[in-house]
């Protein structure tokens, strides 16, 4: 049987992109990858990792007359993106393009936990701290980071720049400052 990790694993995603997905669609779904002689004891595995997501506050429950709904927090979306950099399989090509990938984030103290997942998630991704708040990678993963600014409502805390147009000095560095923290 899946490990409750993976089950955990499986309840983000499912849940990622969607507004709210009613408790019994999200189980079913989960469970359907069991095999039958393993499903009474993996729903309730799955039962028990929706438990631990909503008590850890990756997800919220939600009652209604009709029917009980689970969605992702603000903090399940951060462990979803950080999910997704730990899966080497579902990650862009590190291959690079000749592309550089500029991050530039400007969080207030007010909000230092979130700089601080936000810088935490730029070192899982490869990106090297340039100068304060400016951030280079060669990998695209410039997807990922535009869906967590969208998610979150950074309209101008968080700016992506991609390019291949630098001055020679500019690129030299960035390759250095690349290469001595790779």
């Amino acid at each position: 049987m899946a490990k409750k990790a993976d089950f955990s694993r499986k309840i983000l995603n499912t849940l990622s992109g969607k507004q709210a997905v009613k408790l019994v669609d999200l189980k079913d779904e989960v469970v359907s990858d069991i095999p039958s002689t393993e499903q009474k004891t993996g729903a309730y595995a799955v039962t028990r990792s929706i438990k631990n997501l909503a008590e850890t506050g990756f997800i919220e429950t939600i009652d209604t007359e009709q029917s009980q709904y689970a969605r992702l927090t603000r903090r399940g979306k951060q462990k979803l993106a950080s999910l997704k950099l730990d899966s080497k399989n579902s990650l862009a090509s590190t291959a690079w393009d000749g592309k550089w990938r500029i991050v530039l984030l400007d969080l207030p103290e007010t909000r230092k936990a979130e700089r601080e997942a936000l810088r935490y998630l730029l070192k899982k991704a490869g990106f090297v701290l340039l100068k304060n708040s400016a951030w280079i990678s060669p990998f695209p993963f410039e997807f990922l980071f535009q869906n967590i600014k969208t998610d979150f409502g950074l309209t101008c805390e968080l700016m992506i720049i991609v390019t291949d147009q630098l001055d020679v000095e500019t690129e030299q560095e960035f390759k250095r400052c690349y290469s001595t923290n790779s």
